[in-house]
């Protein structure tokens, strides 16, 4: 009897912890698009999703980062002078928080409505990176600046295309970014308290995309995707471990990698996909495979489930491959996800179920099933429409709720009641 009291309290305590569950920055919790939450229902309503709030927002295709109750984004205003802001919401109702503002000057940016990086909460702290290499530091709780630095000065390397993209990776006492500074600065490492400089590391420009931590323990490897090399190195003091070619079309290295069975995957628009096992040594790595022309992502991370990823691939649709080979399982035929030039879909696993949650770039949010046997939509319904721009930014979820936002406002709907 008590073993079985036991055993209720333990099933009634995880529950509590999977309702639970913020998304308190890029890709989520564990930065892979994973989410232990409320069990959703198995079709929309008929009459679709519950708005629960909606708060206006200024440009930028920053995502949303959910942590204790507070919604957290970036934006950018050009009246009455050009600023680009760090936003905190409510998540409850969508009230204004607190709000902190700093003078950008984005010239000729390329798609240049706002930033682009997902904020990181962390241990009470929001860290940030703008579009042209203004990391900050601010109190979660009150916007207060803790620290500053503008990791690309006139006298630096010139601001990517589309701007800095990559969301701050928090590891230890450490942030690390993206911003391709000069010198050797290809990322760079913050003390996360201070603002520190600890270390730099990398001759490469700058791409897109977030780096990864792979592996555990001593063993764990920052790896990141530069346009011109997938690399990894140590999150410690940026010594490179490894590097293998991959000079990318445009600098386009966009999409977050993925490491899974001892596999990093990178997936390029231009250049196909390349999938490089990484061993014991944390200098062994080899190119397993690579596919050149029927595996091309774009903006979107795969995601992957025992031997399987889904790629959303630029002329195809949906794409089930497996991991390790790159053969190709099948297509959806552009079901997902309207086709087109940039097509593109966020998407993420629900618990370690075969269940998907997918907001694709038109504002539906679908539900389906991801299997190597095929792609089983479930329901869809619309939560929110495109503004100047297709839906782009990256959602969150907190509790059975879902926050998305296009350039002109963010929306709150119910998925399922607390």
């Amino acid at each position: 009897m008590i073993v079985r009291c036991l055993a209720v309290l333990i099933s009634l305590i995880a529950a509590s912890i999977a309702s639970a569950e913020d998304w308190p920055r890029w890709r989520g919790p564990r930065g892979n698009g994973t989410w232990h939450g409320p069990e959703l229902p198995a079709t929309w309503p008929t009459e679709g999703l519950p708005l629960a709030w909606s708060s206006p927002i200024g440009g930028g295709y920053a995502g949303l980062a959910v942590s204790a109750g507070r919604l957290y984004t970036m934006d950018r205003r050009e009246q009455p002078r050009e600023v680009e802001r760090v936003v905190c919401l409510d998540a409850a109702d969508g009230s204004p928080v607190w709000e902190f503002a700093y003078p950008v000057v984005y010239g000729d940016l390329d798609y240049g409505n706002g930033p682009r990086a997902t904020p990181t909460i962390h241990d009470g702290r929001v860290y940030t990176l703008g579009a042209v290499g203004h990391a900050h530091c601010l109190d979660a709780s009150t916007g207060e600046e803790l620290w500053s630095r503008d990791l690309l000065p006139a006298d630096d390397a010139p601001i990517s295309e589309w701007g800095l993209a990559g969301s701050p990776v928090v590891y230890e006492d450490l942030v690390i970014l993206h911003p391709g500074a000069v010198p050797d600065g290809c990322y760079v490492a913050l003390d996360r308290l201070t603002g520190r400089e600890v270390w730099r590391s990398g001759a490469d420009p700058a791409g897109y995309g977030t780096p990864i931590l792979a592996g555990e323990g001593e063993a764990t490897q920052l790896v990141g995707w530069t346009p011109e090399h997938v690399v990894g190195m140590s999150p410690r003091n940026g010594e490179i471990h490894w590097q293998l070619p991959y000079k990318v079309t445009y600098g386009v290295s966009i999409a977050t990698p993925i490491f899974h069975r001892g596999l990093v995957l990178v997936c390029g628009y231009w250049e196909g996909s390349k999938a490089i096992r990484l061993g014991d040594d944390p200098r062994d790595a080899q190119l397993e495979w690579e596919v050149l022309t029927d595996l091309q992502g774009l903006m979107a991370q795969p995601l992957y489930r025992g031997e399987h990823c889904y790629l959303l691939d630029k002329d195809e649709g949906l794409v089930c491959f497996h991991l390790d080979t790159g053969e190709i399982v099948w297509t959806d035929e552009h079901q997902m996800t309207p086709a087109g030039r940039n097509p593109h879909a966020n998407l993420m696993w629900l618990g370690d179920s075969d269940r998907a949650l997918i907001l694709n770039e038109v504002g539906d949010l679908i539900l389906a099933r991801l299997t190597p046997d095929g792609y089983d939509e479930q329901s869809r319904t619309n939560i929110i429409r495109p503004g100047d721009e297709p839906i782009w930014s990256h959602p969150a979820l907190a509790g059975g709720r879902i926050f998305a936002r296009n350039d002109q406002e963010i929306v709150c709907r119910v998925m399922v009641e607390d």
